[in-house]
C-alpha cells in the first residue's frame, strides 16, 4: 500500500500559497491513501526560534491544519517531536551520509551564504532528518515543492545506501508525488513569483491574521504606472493580482478587471479594494475556524495525542526492524 507523508516547519502562519498549492490536494488524498502529515518542530531548531514562541508556533499549525480540512480520525496529524524514533533513526542514517554530499547540496550553500552567522550542524544534516521523517513510515509518495526535490533525492539515496548495505529491502524508495494540473502556484504580493514566509511579512495572504493587515497588505501590493496600449501584457507584479483573483473572486469580476485592463481603463486601487474584499470573504471562515481552535486547548492537545499514537505504532515497527537488521540487541 502506497504512503504519503509530508511535513511542514513550526516557523510561521500558513498562507494562501500553502492552501492552494498544498492543503487543498492533502485533504483530498487523505480519501485516497494512508496519510501521515506532521509539524516538522525539530527541522525549525535550526533558526534558533525562542521558547516564548516556539510552542505557540507548533500549536498554530495543528490548528490551521485542522481548520483547513485534515482529519485526524483519518490522517494521521502529529507533531514531529512526540515521535522520538524519528531521531534515532536520523542518527543511524547520519552514520552512512557522508559531509562532502551534504556540502554540496544546494539548501546548505543557500543558507550558509544568507545566515553565515548561523552555520549549524543541524543545517548541514537538514537532509538526513528529513530521510528520516519520510523513511520512518516508509513513505512512498512525498508531494515536495522544487526546492525540496533535492531533499528527496539525498532520501532515496540514503534508502538505497541502508539497503545495500545491510543486503536488505528494509526502506522503499520515495518518489516525488506530483499534483500535475491540479497544482496551483500562488505568487507573492511584491512582484516574485512565490508567496511565501522567508519572502517577508509583507509578500504573503496568511490564513490567519487581522482584515486591516490583509487589505493594507494588497493595497501596498507592487503594481506599475498602467497598460499604454489595448492588450499589452501585463509585468510580473500586476500578474499576481490576477492570478490571485482567479483563485478567490467570481469568475465574473475578473473578467470585468481583464477587461478594464485591456482597455486601458483599469485603476489598481479599485482592483487591489476588491480583491481585498474577495480574499477576506475567503479566508473568513477558515481564520474563524483556526481562531475557535485555539481557543480549546484541551480539543488540540486530544488531536496532537492521537496523531503521537498512531504515528508512534508505525515509528516503532521500522525502528524494530532497522535495529534487527544492523545487528542491536532486541528490545521490549
Amino acid at each position: 500500500m502506497e504512503i504519503v507523508l509530508s511535513g511542514i516547519r513550526s516557523t510561521g502562519k500558513l498562507h494562501l500559497g500553502n492552501y492552494f498549492g498544498a492543503l487543498t490536494n492533502f485533504v483530498k488524498l487523505q480519501d485516497m491513501y494512508p496519510c501521515y502529515f506532521f509539524i516538522a518542530d525539530y527541522h525549525s531548531l535550526t533558526t534558533h526560534p525562542t521558547p516564548e514562541n516556539f510552542e505557540q508556533n507548533v500549536r498554530q499549525v495543528l490548528a490551521e491544519y485542522i481548520a483547513c480540512g485534515i482529519d485526524p480520525e483519518k490522517s494521521t496529524l502529529y507533531i514531529q517531536s512526540d515521535v522520538p524514533e524519528v531521531c534515532e533513526l536520523y542518527l543511524l542514517l547520519n552514520m552512512n551520509a557522508y559531509v562532502g554530499e551534504l556540502e554540496r547540496c544546494t539548501s546548505f550553500k543557500e543558507k550558509i551564504r544568507k545566515h553565515p552567522d548561523n552555520i549549524n550542524g543541524g543545517l548541514l544534516t537538514y537532509p538526513v532528518l528529513m530521510a528520516a521523517d519520510i523513511l520512518l513510515h516508509k513513505s512512498t509518495k512525498v508531494p515536495v515543492g522544487k526546492d525540496q526535490e533535492q531533499h528527496l533525492e539525498m532520501a532515496r539515496t540514503f534508502a538505497g545506501r541502508f539497503n545495500r548495505m545491510y543486503k536488505c529491502s528494509c526502506f522503499p524508495e520515495p518518489q516525488a508525488f506530483n499534483f500535475g494540473d491540479k497544482l496551483v502556484k500562488i505568487p507573492g504580493l511584491d512582484g516574485s513569483t512565490k508567496m511565501g514566509k522567508s519572502e517577508g511579512s509583507d509578500n504573503a495572504l496568511y490564513l490567519h491574521e487581522s482584515p486591516e493587515i490583509t487589505r493594507k497588505k494588497i493595497m501596498k501590493a507592487v503594481t506599475d504606472s498602467g497598460p499604454i496600449q489595448e492588450n499589452q501584457g501585463k509585468p510580473q507584479s500586476v500578474q499576481n493580482l490576477f492570478d490571485i483573483m482567479k483563485v478567490v473572486s467570481k469568475p465574473e469580476t475578473l473578467v470585468y478587471f481583464e477587461e478594464e485592463y485591456n482597455k486601458c481603463r483599469i485603476r489598481y486601487g479599485d482592483l487591489k479594494k476588491q480583491l481585498a474584499e474577495d480574499v477576506l470573504i475567503f479566508i473568513n471562515p477558515i481564520s474563524q475556524r483556526i481562531t475557535e481552535l485555539l481557543n480549546h486547548k484541551e480539543y488540540l492537545d486530544k488531536m496532537a495525542d492521537l496523531g503521537a499514537e498512531k504515528a508512534r505504532e508505525s515509528a516503532r515497527k521500522t525502528i524494530q526492524e532497522v535495529r534487527e537488521i544492523i545487528g542491536f540487541r532486541k528490545i521490549q
